[in-house]
C-alpha cells in the first residue's frame, strides 16, 4: 500500500527483455538515512506501479534498484515504454503507523491515460489527461486519482477527459510535466470508488434477477 507522496525521482539505467517480461534497472539519489530502508522483496511504487525489489546495491547515496516486470505489467502500465534515462517517480510501502498524506494507493495500475494539455495558471499549473471510457465513473469532482504514482485532487471530468492542478512543490518533486502532451502515464482511482461503483453494479444485477432478502432466505442463502 501507497499513499501517493513521492519520495524521490529516479532515473531508468536499463531496461532489459526477459522474454514477454522485463528487468528495469532504476538509479536513485537517496541519503544515506533512507537507504536502510530499502531491502530485497521490499514493494516500491514506479511510476505508481507496485513492483518488487529483486535486486539493490549502494554507492554513496545511490541506490540501485532492479525490478522485474511481467508482460502483465508491462502491457497494463506505461513502464514498457520507458527507455534508458527516462525519470521515474519512486515511493516505498507505507509502514503501519506512517501518516497517510495523500490517499490510499494500491500499485495496481487500472490503464493507461494521456497528458492532452498543460495550463500555466498563476504559480500552479492545470493538466488535463485522457482517460478510457471505463475509468470516468471512478473519477469524481473532488475526489482522488494517482498520476505516475502521485496523489492528486480532481478539478473536473467531463467526456473521458479529467483536470488536475499542480503546485510547485508537486513539479519540482516529481516528472509530471515532463514529456508534454501525448505523454503516456499510469492511472489507478480511488479504490474507494471502486467498491462503491461494483456495490451498485450488484444491486442492479439482484434487482434484474428479482432478488430480495427474503428470497435469499427462503433458498436457505441468507
Amino acid at each position: 500500500m501507497f499513499t501517493g507522496i513521492i519520495e524521490h525521482v529516479g532515473r531508468v539505467v536499463a531496461i532489459r527483455s526477459q522474454g514477454g517480461d522485463a528487468r528495469v534497472s532504476v538509479a536513485a539519489s537517496w541519503p544515506d538515512a533512507v537507504v536502510p530502508g530499502v531491502a530485497l522483496g521490499d514493494s516500491v511504487a514506479v511510476n505508481g506501479t507496485c513492483l518488487t525489489v529483486v535486486h539493490f546495491a549502494c554507492e554513496g547515496d545511490t541506490v540501485h534498484l532492479d525490478f522485474d516486470a511481467s508482460h502483465e505489467t508491462l502491457a497494463k502500465t506505461s513502464l514498457g515504454s520507458l527507455a534508458a534515462g527516462a525519470r521515474v517517480n519512486l515511493e516505498r510501502a507505507l509502514r503501519v503507523g506512517d501518516r497517510l498524506g495523500g490517499h490510499w494507493v494500491t500499485g495496481h495500475v487500472d490503464a493507461t491515460g494521456t497528458l492532452a494539455q498543460i495550463d500555466r495558471n498563476g504559480e500552479a499549473w492545470d493538466v488535463s489527461y485522457r482517460m478510457p471510457k471505463q475509468l470516468e465513473p471512478e473519477l469524481v469532482q473532488k475526489g482522488s486519482i494517482c498520476i505516475d504514482g502521485v496523489s492528486l485532487t480532481v478539478n473536473r471530468v467531463w467526456a473521458q477527459h479529467f483536470s488536475v492542478t499542480l503546485i510547485p512543490h508537486t513539479v519540482a518533486h516529481t516528472q509530471l510535466l515532463e514529456g508534454g502532451a501525448g505523454k503516456r502515464v499510469n492511472l489507478e482511482t480511488d479504490i474507494v470508488g471502486k467498491y462503491l461503483r461494483r456495490f451498485v453494479q450488484l444491486g442492479e444485477v439482484r434487482e434484474a434477477a428479482g432478488l430480495d432478502l427474503a428470497k435469499l432466505k427462503e433458498a436457505g442463502f441468507a
